[in-house]
């Protein structure tokens, strides 16, 4: 296949968002092995990845704002080096303060060490909002599905990497060499993004973009695809129920295993992530990416309630290498339909809303199921009563509690994903999806600043033509017939060059 320039900077950013990827991760999954280990508080982990999440939930409209303003390589540069710096500050707070002052949870320097890690791990989504519109202005529409699967596989190799290697360096190395590794790959990562050329064009302001939070032309753009904001309140309550496992996973797995071997572990789960991603990338999601989500999302309840039935590590493994393969089909389609049903000047903003909406819902249930679990759920488990009510469907164990509440936010999740199949909302996206015409990144849309937007979809668009008739693409709300546009190059790549 022909090599373009396009397909070049695809394949740099990619191999640059793996490096970025695998030092934020592996910094964030050492600090939450290092203080689980040392702690031996479920609380603690609990409210790490809780913090983790509410940074996401606070900065994502922001960071969505910065990527539609500005040049995505330029946005990947400030990615880089505001995580460098964070995790040198952080590097400085662990050779000042002893180990003891930053493990002290009712201490001060605990709280200021682990916010400056979070804080440079969260960044790194400003460069995931800049690649998901990346993938929009380098790839031709038709393909897609199938990078948005490399994306996910890219991530599923980050997360194999740092599982394993997380665990080693806490275990070997400890804290300080952790933190020394993560500075140098994230110089490591800035230097290689110099050398990365994307062919793109400068963006022009948005003249209704008057703050660095631009909500409303988040909300216009939402509202002029039918069923976009349904489909972000069903990724937002998934989320909530992704909460209880994201704070209660590693002190399940750190039960079964010693930190090494809880890495080795995850590792092995993770290659689940290279699998669905791989699966994505290579056969695409279908004509209905949004039947392809609640379809997954069914299964992976399923999984979410039986994984943990039995105190037994072969089940949980398998179970969570089955639950991650399914992780790349779900973001892969959710971005799919962004990157078709929403102009491409506004996707940044877009994702932002998304980010933001999906990640306030985990740290909620992080911050209660975490208290819930180690005060009331985990104690009761473990006296005779408990143990004797559940130990039909749970068997036996040190961790009855944790897969207790597994097990019904398992439950939830299937009957969350089966109730949206018979949806408006669901036909609405479905059928607009389908009849959504082709645009070109490369051609700036004319932006209105007297752009008005309907004040319910429903009022203005027949249900049975709704998709048909509206473009969310165009200011006046239709469709444009128009010859088939360049994909993937901006103007000033000359098409001898493809």
């Amino acid at each position: 296949m022909e090599r373009t320039a396009a397909k070049t900077a695809f394949a740099n950013v990619l191999v640059n968002t793996l490096i970025a990827n695998v030092t934020t991760s592996f910094l964030w999954f050492a600090l939450t092995f290092w203080v689980y280990i040392e702690t031996q508080s479920v609380l603690a982990t609990g409210v790490i990845g809780g913090a983790y999440m509410l940074f996401i939930a606070f900065f994502a409209m922001i960071f969505g704002t910065i990527v539609d303003r500005n040049r995505k390589h330029t946005v990947m540069l400030l990615s880089s080096v505001i995580s460098a710096v964070a995790f040198l500050v952080a590097g400085v707070l662990y050779v000042w303060q002893p180990e003891a002052a930053l493990l002290d949870l009712g201490g001060p320097w605990f709280w200021v060490f682990s916010a400056v890690i979070l804080f440079g791990g969260v960044i790194e989504q400003l460069r995931n909002i800049a690649l998901s519109t990346t993938v929009t202005l380098l790839v031709p529409e038709d393909r897609r599905a199938n990078a948005n699967g490399l994306v996910g596989t890219v991530q599923g190799l980050a997360f194999l990497v740092t599982s394993v290697f997380s665990g080693l360096s806490i275990g070997f190395l400890g804290m300080g060499w952790t933190l020394a590794i993560a500075i140098g790959a994230m110089v490591l990562t800035f230097v290689h993004l110099l050398f990365i050329r994307i062919p793109e064009g400068a963006p022009k302001p948005d003249p209704d973009a008057t703050s660095a939070l631009d909500f409303r032309g988040s909300v216009k753009a939402i509202r002029l695809a039918p069923g976009l904001f349904a489909l972000i309140i069903f990724s937002t309550f998934n989320n909530l129920i992704g909460g209880v496992y994201m704070a209660l996973m590693d002190p399940y797995g750190l039960t079964l295993f010693d930190a090494q071997m809880w890495g080795f572990a995850l590792a092995f789960s993770s290659t689940g992530f290279l699998i669905g991603g791989g699966l994505v990338a290579k056969f695409g999601l279908g004509a209905k990416p949004m039947r392809t989500l609640l379809l997954v999302v069914i299964a992976m309840g399923i999984l979410g309630s039986v994984f943990m039935l039995r105190e037994w590590w072969p089940l949980y493994v398998i179970g969570m290498w089955l639950y991650m393969a399914l992780v790349p089909p779900a973001e892969a389609a959710e971005q799919t339909i962004i990157q078709k049903v929403v102009r491409y000047d506004r996707q940044g903003r877009v994702f932002g809303v998304a980010a933001a909406m999906e990640a306030a819902a985990a740290p909620i249930t992080a911050f209660l199921i975490a208290p819930i679990a180690e005060f009331l759920i985990i104690p009761y488990m473990r006296t005779d009563a408990g143990q004797r009510q559940w130990e039909w469907l749970l068997g036996e164990g040190e961790a009855r509690g944790i897969a207790l509440i597994c097990l019904f936010a398992g439950i939830v999740m299937v009957i969350a994903g089966t109730r949206a199949f018979f949806t408006k909302s669901y036909r609405k996206l479905t059928e607009l999806y389908a009849n959504a015409p082709e645009q070109d990144p490369a051609q700036d849309p004319a932006q209105d600043a007297g752009e008005t937007v309907p004040t319910d979809p429903d009022d203005d668009v027949d249900a049975g033509a709704q998709a048909s008739d509206v473009d969310p693409h165009n200011e006046d709300g239709r469709l444009v017939e128009s010859p088939p546009p360049v994909r993937g190059l901006p103007p000033e790549i000359p098409e001898a060059r493809r």
